[in-house]
């Protein structure tokens, strides 16, 4: 592949000279930047797109991440470098909404596969801290986190300029749409790599299939329990409590930096006592001063609910399925499933 490897721009070639054509750090150790390695190059912008790129892809994909592990992708700046790494991939995976700094670059990139993955399925609205009933009522004003009441200067875009217009992006955190997406992605492939098309709709194939078990692991898992109520610290599990029929009570919005305000402090301590809530949750990639000063006031304990945003030395697994599954087990603990 790597049609354009003699078509790269001047301002790439010199991007390169100046900051030195390194590794970008991908789901495995040894990914060497994009470059001409005789394989389908894609550029993927952060951990859950490489992770479908690379099991949808095994052996004939070279996929190379723009965010770094333990990186906030949320925050994620494109450099000069990134930006010339994305002028010679064969593809770009990404999500639109989530990363502006990936949204523009490769808006204005020449790459000829362009796949967003919220294009792959159904994006809905899901609340932020304003979004919620000021009394406790009508399911504390959301069923898993629904449009702000307070209008569009809330529900679309944080006070990080984080634009999530197009609806909450967080929707690898929903087995079924995932799944969708991995469908999305696996035909993309085939279209620009036909060479290698039988391969990439097997490997759809059975990473779907795993991703239905993981639905089923989460249905039967959580079909027992004491509450429906769960608290987190960012306002990612909207589709996972949509999914499942829970709520999510966000100590902040989509943006995992919010501060809360001390009105929404005070009705999650009234949330927290009249649902039976038992766990505050934080996790990995943001500090979980909140979630420990919320806890305490209210005597609850605290845990992770990791949003699978990259993978560290401090997730509870190696990839995508581990994490989920550690995920489905903090959270019967905390709903008291049995």
């Amino acid at each position: 592949m790597n049609v354009r490897r003699r078509h790269i721009s001047a301002v790439a070639l010199t991007a390169v000279a100046a900051l030195g054509f390194g590794t970008l750090t991908a789901c495995s150790s040894d990914s060497a930047a994009a470059g001409d390695t005789g394989s389908f190059d894609v550029v993927a912008s952060f951990y859950p797109m490489a992770f479908l790129a690379e099991r949808i892809g095994g052996e004939h994909v070279h996929v190379t991440s723009l965010t770094q592990p333990g990186q906030e992708p949320h925050d994620l700046e494109i450099s000069a470098r990134q930006t010339a790494q994305l002028e010679e991939a064969d593809a770009a995976l990404y999500l639109k909404g989530l990363q502006p700094s990936v949204d523009e670059a490769i808006g204005q990139s020449p790459i000829a596969t362009k796949i967003d993955a919220a294009e792959l399925t159904t994006l809905e609205e899901h609340g932020t801290e304003a979004g919620h009933a000021d009394e406790h009522g009508d399911e504390h004003g959301t069923e898993a986190g629904h449009a702000d009441e307070h209008g569009d200067e809330h529900a679309h875009e944080d006070e990080h300029g984080h634009d999530h217009e197009g609806g909450d992006p967080h929707i690898w955190l929903d087995p079924v749409r995932y799944a969708e997406v991995a469908e999305g992605v696996g035909k993309a492939f085939q279209k620009a790599d036909p060479d290698h098309a039988a391969d990439y709709r097997k490997n759809t194939a059975a990473l779907v299939k795993d991703l239905k078990a993981l639905d089923e692991k989460f249905r039967t898992g959580l079909a027992n329990r004491t509450t429906d109520v769960f608290v987190t610290t960012h306002a990612a599990f909207g589709y996972l409590a949509e999914r499942y029929g829970l709520t999510e009570e966000a100590i902040s919005g989509l943006d995992p930096d919010t501060e809360p305000s001390g009105a929404r402090v005070k009705e999650l301590q009234k949330i927290a006592k009249e649902d039976g809530v038992t766990t505050v949750f934080y996790e990995t990639l943001v500090s979980d001063k909140t979630a420990k000063t919320l806890a305490g006031d209210t005597g609850l304990r605290t845990d992770v609910l990791d949003p699978v945003e990259g993978i560290t030395d401090h997730s509870r697994g190696e990839d995508y399925f581990q994490v989920m599954e550690a995920n489905l087990t903090a959270l019967r603990t905390a709903l008291g499933a049995r």
